[in-house]
């Protein structure tokens, strides 16, 4: 079966791009193909951190969202990670319902997966409501509770979304928060979780820019660690 995973939450912040990234170190580490695509025209994450395995793709070229579908297909045992930028989720449905998406996924074995990444606030509860009216029952649902952006998920338990989501077979992951000083430079350095954990070669530009220190790599250690057995739990 092949698999496409949309990471999403359409709400600016939320750590949209921090869990593509997470996903794609995860994938390299368990020895998983897979090709990334970027929606995010001025920052994008797998472009910056794993630009080896991902490529620009416009969310609101019809031509352009086509690539995904078709990647899938080539390699069905490869893996395809869609970044979704901020303000992407009205393109990316209109593109889904003009070329039928869903029902050429059913046919021809391609799990589509929805990523929806949260913050603690309300405006993700109400985003997800979006997302679990248009989509309802038709694609998978894993929901990241990111607590880097709040710890307090009570608005989203309470409210009844999560339930409902819940219901429709969705996962829930969660994201614990890393120190703000290891994750600060990690991205001053554009680098990835790998080389930032790894001292490697003293001449790596790479590994030498992150400057962590020895309790800064144990610490991002411990994190991804934590991450993975959360992403062993729902499956990618």
């Amino acid at each position: 079966m092949a698999h496409i995973h949309f990471i999403g939450g359409e709400k600016g912040g939320v750590g949209k791009s921090l869990v593509s990234r997470i996903l794609a170190q995860y994938l390299i580490d368990k020895e998983i193909p897979f090709l990334g695509f970027d929606t995010d025209r001025s920052h994008g994450a797998l472009m910056r951190f794993y630009s080896g395995y991902a490529s620009p793709v416009l969310a609101d070229r019809y031509e352009a969202l086509d690539a995904i579908v078709e990647a899938a297909a080539e390699q069905p045992e490869r893996r395809i990670l869609v970044d979704l930028a901020a303000q992407t989720h009205d393109p990316l449905v209109q593109w889904m319902d003009d070329s039928g998406v869903l029902n050429l996924a059913d046919e021809m074995n391609i799990s589509v997966t929805y990523w929806h990444v949260m913050d603690s606030g309300k405006d993700s509860v109400d985003l997800l409501k979006k997302l679990l009216d248009r989509f309802g029952p038709g694609v998978r649902y894993v929901l990241v509770r990111n607590q880097i952006r709040g710890n307090d998920f009570s608005v989203l338990e309470d409210s009844g979304e999560q339930a409902r989501a819940v219901s429709f077979g969705a996962q829930i992951m969660t994201l614990r928060h890393l120190h703000d000083g290891v994750m600060n430079k990690i991205d001053a350095a554009s680098s990835s979780f790998w080389a930032a954990k790894n001292p490697g070669d003293a001449n790596s530009a790479e590994t030498r820019g992150a400057g962590l220190g020895l309790m800064d790599r144990q610490r991002l250690k411990m994190w991804l660690r934590d991450a993975y057995r959360e992403l062993d739990g729902v499956g990618v």
